[in-house]
């Protein structure tokens, strides 16, 4: 990465309040979005659409961007996700706050403690099966600590999501390990050897998934390395596949253990109680 990237990357701020439309707005104000005309079929979806402010941000051109959750997410069930999480980013021109008297109702908007990364490329045969362990566990009831990101081959988004302050992260990925295909693993990555020099081995590539450089370029932005568990599946095959895009048997398999393994794993981490040794038992 060169130095302009870089500061793309880093001159990005948190901001307390904004004015938009003359009314100071912060973290937790409800809104109404109006997303600007000649958009996609999620700017239709979400045109109208009431939303609480879950950040402020400002990037290295002083561009304000407003992020939002919404109260009735449309994108739960058809899958219109723009950012990991059903988060959702807008110019303050497309921002319409609420007047002080329908404030009261906002939803708070808490933060998640974990977060589930289900990473890797569909179109790679057994590469998608943390994709796919991310769907499923999106279509499930789960408790409002967690949240769920299918980060797919997007490298900076999962290292952006990083920062938002998660006690824990569990990527989900298919990692060979000389196992029988289908072989589901929880370990926990060593990562003392995230430190050393920021620019040292960060050449990320923007359309592909390595999780180490990943979380590598998350401490380096600033990141304070918390714990991370890796839940792996075996592949059979890591390639383009021959016939039909999709998983391998095995693999398709493993995807209900995962899911399963990652359910029973959240109390138990909610709880206080680290998995530790007895993660594969």
């Amino acid at each position: 990465m060169n130095e302009w990237e870089w500061q793309l990357l880093e001159d990005k701020s948190p901001l307390e309040e904004v004015e938009i439309a003359g009314t100071l707005v912060r973290i937790g104000h409800r809104v109404r979005l109006h997303p600007r005309q000649g958009g996609d079929v999620i700017d239709l979806a979400l045109a109208g659409q009431i939303a609480a402010i879950e950040a402020l941000e400002q990037d290295y051109e002083g561009k304000v961007h407003v992020c939002v959750v919404l109260e009735d997410d449309p994108g739960r069930d058809l899958g219109l996700l723009r950012q990991p999480g059903h988060r959702f980013f807008f110019d303050t021109e497309e921002i319409e706050p609420l007047p002080s008297e329908e404030q009261r109702p906002a939803k708070p908007v808490s933060q998640p403690r974990i977060l589930l990364a289900g990473i890797g490329n569909i179109f790679m045969g057994d590469d998608g099966f943390g994709v796919e362990v991310a769907r499923r566990l999106a279509q499930r009831s789960l408790p409002s600590d967690v949240r769920v990101g299918d980060f797919g081959i997007r490298g900076f988004d999962l290292a952006y999501a990083l920062q938002d302050g998660y006690e824990t992260t569990i990527l989900i990925d298919a990692c060979p390990r000389g196992a029988e295909p289908g072989t589901v693993f929880v370990v926990e990555p060593e990562l003392t050897e995230l430190a050393g020099d920021p620019g040292e081995g960060l050449d990320v590539d923007a359309h592909s998934m390595d999780a180490l450089k990943i979380l590598r370029l998350a401490a380096s932005m600033g990141w304070p390395s918390k714990r991370v568990l890796l839940v792996g599946c075996e592949p059979a095959t890591l390639g383009p596949p021959e016939g039909l895009m999709g998983l391998s048997e095995p693999v398709e398999q493993a995807v209900t253990v995962a899911v399963d393994r990652i359910e029973a794993l959240i109390p138990q981490i909610l709880a206080g109680e680290w998995p530790g040794s007895a993660m594969n038992d």
